[in-house]
């Protein structure tokens, strides 16, 4: 994968949009890679990414870190995955999502998962070895 910051501010030009060429969305752009990398490129869940894709996850993914750095690291604690279920006493109730761990508290965005979704595995039946 070779995203860069004038391939960055050359797609977000076709959609409309400005991304400065400074130390700012550089270092953004390096962020969103990792988390690209460590998140898809470098998972088994997901195989055959071609480049073009990877790209363009990372320049979207980098969109969202220049917006709020630090975006792709937050750090959540339990009590903080809840949803709102009762108005008139404030009641919230945890969220239940399936997903265990760093999975459970990792940002999600729409548009890079839309990117990524077709390369991912979904194996098939049960097999022994």
């Amino acid at each position: 994968m070779t995203a860069t910051v004038a391939g960055w501010i050359a797609y977000a030009a076709d959609a409309g949009d400005v991304v400065a060429d400074n130390a700012d969305s550089a270092a953004a752009l390096v962020r969103a890679g990792r988390y690209i990398h460590r998140t898809f490129l470098a998972s088994r869940e997901y195989a055959d990414i071609p480049d073009d894709i990877a790209e363009q996850a990372t320049y979207e993914a980098a969109s969202l870190e220049l917006a709020t750095p630090g975006f792709w690291t937050k750090t959540f604690t339990p009590d903080q995955q809840k949803v709102l279920t009762e108005v008139k006493g404030i009641k919230w109730t945890s969220r239940e999502s399936g997903l265990t761990g760093a999975s459970a508290a990792t940002p999600v965005s729409t548009a890079v998962d839309a990117l990524m979704r077709p390369y991912r595995y979904i194996p098939f039946g049960a097999y022994t070895v």
